[in-house]
């Protein structure tokens, strides 16, 4: 039988600049989702988000995978992830200018 869980890795956080959810173990999963809402309207140009992993859950590299941030109030945005080792987390970086509030779930399956 397959497990599934969801979590919340940033909530009600605005982000400006370099920022980043908390880091998330997941050794476990097949598989995950990473879903980002935009809980107001942003503010400024738009930024991008990265997949990051890591070995310790301290020491960060890009997976590949890179998704824009929502660029309405509600708006959503996902990347599909596998093959990511144990610890998951979701980078961004802003313009100047720019900032994003943001509610950022991982989907997980095994």
């Amino acid at each position: 039988m397959r497990t599934s869980t969801s979590a919340i890795v940033a909530r009600n956080e605005t982000w400006t600049g370099k920022a980043a959810t908390e880091p998330y173990e997941a050794g476990w999963a097949k598989e995950v989702i990473i879903f980002v809402r935009s809980l107001k309207m942003p503010e400024g140009p738009g930024g991008r988000a990265r997949v990051e992993i890591s070995p310790d859950g301290l020491h960060w590299v890009p997976e590949g995978t890179e998704i824009a941030l929502p660029s309405e109030k509600n708006g959503v945005t996902f990347a599909r992830i596998a093959h990511f080792g144990t610890w998951l987390r979701l980078a961004a970086e802003l313009p100047d200018q720019s900032s994003n509030t943001v509610l950022v779930t991982l989907h997980l399956k095994s």
